[in-house]
């Protein structure tokens, strides 16, 4: 009798287990491409942080430019004058 009561314990136990489990396996493959767009949109932020760096670096250099640009025409300027 008490044999019965332990294997029918260890069946529900299963049971149950086996119900909580399941909704978690049924959601695995849409975790996993979930995550591989994660990656790739991570990539893209990652390229779009170089890109981003590069063009901050050529806007300083262009900015010295205009600063050296500033500075002559300031200078012919004052040779004709003005």
């Amino acid at each position: 009798m008490v044999t019965w009561i332990v294997v029918a314990v260890v069946l529900f136990a299963l049971v149950v287990l086996a119900l909580a489990v399941r909704p978690v396996v049924a959601r695995l493959p849409r975790l996993r491409r979930a995550a591989v767009a994660l990656q790739r949109r991570q990539a893209e932020a990652e390229a779009l942080q170089v890109n981003a760096e590069a063009l901050q670096e050529r806007a300083e250099a262009l900015q010295g430019q205009v600063t050296v640009t500033q500075q002559r025409l300031a200078v012919i300027k004052a040779k004709r004058g003005h």
